[in-house]
């Protein structure tokens, strides 16, 4: 199923007013998050809420991950039981480097008879975790690992690697690429980390397109204001989606059945720009459903 991820807003569990404001974003989905926006002494009233609001079933059609703490902490458990329990649409787990952690998460998952629907997304923001970005990406193809999605995760790279966060990310571009592609090569969904200057609405734009022409499905955000400038620039335009339907049409058509290639405004059309047209207007077509 092909759903929109344009935007996946991170939501502070601890705080019941963004849990209960969230019901009316436009973002496509939500990560309640328990690890860095939900201080030490308030990860328990995070949890208790966060199970309340994924219970009451308000959040529509957005898609619901919960954000856990990372596994060498003291919370993790805790955290992965409430959400089995609450069974949102999937869990996020924060700094995952090896195999190991992905089959921690998942034989816990079955110990705890999750429900096999929800999925596991991983956060790539440490060295190791790019560096095996692969290796991990094929945990796709095991059912026990629940594997659905890469998030790539800037901030905690440039703080444990010590490279710098520059305008444009030219210095992040080839860890960028290298997530983009282990996911592609394996089926994931690749979402891009959130952009901290959140005054800066031209940086946001320009980040964003920079990210969808990365190939990234959408990003993460953490501020309801940049909800609206992501959407736009995840969003194919209209004069796309009216392209790829004629590049469809075009196919469809008698004379042109079993062809490779075929001629269209004077330009030579192949099967795979058919394919690219497919998930164009499969994008398109579930945004409009969304209702946003």
């Amino acid at each position: 199923m092909i759903r929109p991820r344009r935007s996946l807003l991170f939501m502070p569990g601890s705080n019941a007013r963004a849990l209960e404001k969230a019901r009316l974003l436009p973002a496509d989905g939500l990560i309640l998050d328990l690890e860095d926006a939900v201080a030490p002494d308030a990860k328990d009233t995070a949890r208790d809420q966060i199970a309340a609001a994924v219970a009451a079933k308000g959040y529509g059609k957005r898609e619901i991950l919960v954000r856990i703490n990372a596994l060498d902490t003291a919370w993790w458990q805790d955290d992965l039981a409430m959400a089995a329990k609450a069974s949102p649409d999937g869990i996020l787990v924060p700094k995952v480097s090896t195999v190991e952690d992905i089959a921690t998460v998942g034989n816990k998952l079955a110990e705890l008879g999750a429900d096999p629907a929800i999925r596991v997304w991983i956060m790539i923001e440490t060295a190791r975790g790019v560096l095996h970005a692969e290796e991990l990406a094929a945990q796709k193809h095991d059912p026990k690992s629940r594997l659905d999605g890469f998030v790539f995760g800037p901030n905690d790279i440039s703080r444990e690697t010590g490279i710098r966060m520059l305008p444009g990310r030219s210095t992040m571009l080839p860890m960028i690429t290298k997530c983009v592609l282990a996911a592609r090569v394996h089926g994931l969904i690749a979402l891009d980390g959130p952009y901290s200057d959140i005054g800066n609405v031209d940086g946001l734009a320009e980040e964003c397109a920079q990210a969808r022409d990365l190939g990234f499905d959408g990003k993460t955000l953490i501020h309801p204001g940049q909800i609206d400038a992501c959407n736009a620039a995840f969003t194919p335009p209209a004069e796309d989606v009216a392209q790829a339907r004629k590049i469809l049409a075009a196919f469809d058509h008698p004379d042109n059945q079993g062809r490779g290639a075929i001629q269209l405004d004077g330009r030579m059309v192949e099967r795979l720009h058919a394919e690219i047209a497919r998930k164009t207007i499969a994008i398109a077509d579930a945004i409009e459903t969304s209702g946003r």
